[in-house]
């Protein structure tokens, strides 16, 4: 899940705190979250899915594909 979350914001060429600032998530969870040090509760892999617009089995790497 870590190499998902970190690569969406990459491609995309977003800092953590653009991501805050955009989702609501504070920067250091989304960091944890990133760094595979705490898994992310469903209602934030919600707001992450939509704000990436991927699934969540994208984020959790149970697919390849993110549609």
């Amino acid at each position: 899940m870590k190499t998902n979350l970190k690569k969406l914001r990459k491609d995309r060429k977003l800092t953590q705190i653009t991501l805050q600032m955009e989702t609501g998530i504070e920067q250091a969870l989304l960091s944890k979250f990133e760094n595979g040090i705490r898994v992310p509760p469903t209602e934030t892999l919600i707001i992450l899915a939509d704000f990436y617009n991927v699934s969540i089995d994208y984020i959790l790497c149970r697919t390849d594909n993110p549609n």
